[in-house]
């Protein structure tokens, strides 16, 4: 099927990164994805929660938020004036905690807390796909501050991205915009580790069922996509002058 972007079935959207967009912040990129644009910074505390402290390990949380004017069509009320966060904002922020978890090992990060902040700044689908995408690259940034001065060891996994499909009609379509996603009869978001493994899987069908062979096929879709995000992941560390292995944990080393 035509794509209004012309992008083929298989195509991710076009991706900017301006990394130290925020520069309080320990990490922080500003992601575009097409028309959808997140904030996402990573924060650094020297603290664990209360029920952590003294197990000699540390920790990550997300936090979640769509600016008032994201979308296109009005302005909302923000979370927490008013109006206690939605049910669809803490589930995204715990998919983004839990995805950005399997990027760290926790005992070589030691007792402290990265917070990962996710802003949605513009809406156009994708915005938890793009929040988890982003969030790696900004706790990455984070990672190579701390590693740099010698306040942290590497405790960096992999690189950990992430991408929606969707079943349009018969055929499959890669990182779906807001249409796409809101008229697919199966939508999917994948979340994955740059080796492949699968981190968290999100499927629904909506009207009409799918066969094991088309998810399957969507998996795969996805973790084609997801690799190529994983290489521009890679790509725009190494122009901060980061190289990445120098922030990994050696397999076995925890």
């Amino acid at each position: 099927m035509a794509r209004k972007d012309g992008r083929t079935s298989e195509e991710h959207r076009p991706v900017e990164i301006t990394p130290g967009f925020h520069r309080n912040a320990e990490g922080s990129v500003l992601y575009r994805a097409g028309n959808t644009v997140v904030l996402c910074t990573a924060s650094i505390d020297p603290t664990v929660p209360a029920w952590m402290v003294g197990k000699g390990v540390g920790w990550l949380t997300a936090e979640y938020q769509m600016h008032p004017r994201s979308s296109p069509a009005r302005r909302e009320a923000r979370d927490g004036r008013g109006k206690a966060p939605s049910g669809r904002t803490q589930e995204i922020q715990r998919l983004v905690g839990r995805a950005l978890r399997a990027a760290v090992d926790m005992k070589a990060l030691g007792e402290r807390t990265i917070t990962i902040d996710c802003d949605v700044l513009e809406a156009d689908g994708g915005t938890r796909t793009a929040s988890v995408t982003g969030g790696f690259l900004a706790l990455a940034l984070a990672a190579a501050r701390l590693v740099k001065v010698g306040t942290a060891v590497p405790f960096l996994k992999e690189p950990i991205a992430a991408l929606s499909v969707g079943k349009c009609g018969s055929e499959a379509l890669l990182d779906l915009v807001y249409e796409e996603d809101r008229d697919a009869d199966v939508d999917m978001n994948v979340v994955a580790s740059e080796s492949g493994e699968l981190i968290e899987v999100q499927a629904t069908a909506e009207g009409k069922t799918m066969s094991r062979k088309e998810m399957d096929a969507m998996l795969d879709l996805a973790l084609a996509g997801i690799h190529s995000l994983n290489r521009i992941q890679r790509t725009l560390l190494a122009g901060e002058g980061i190289e990445l292995r120098k922030l990994m944990v050696a397999k076995g080393a925890t």
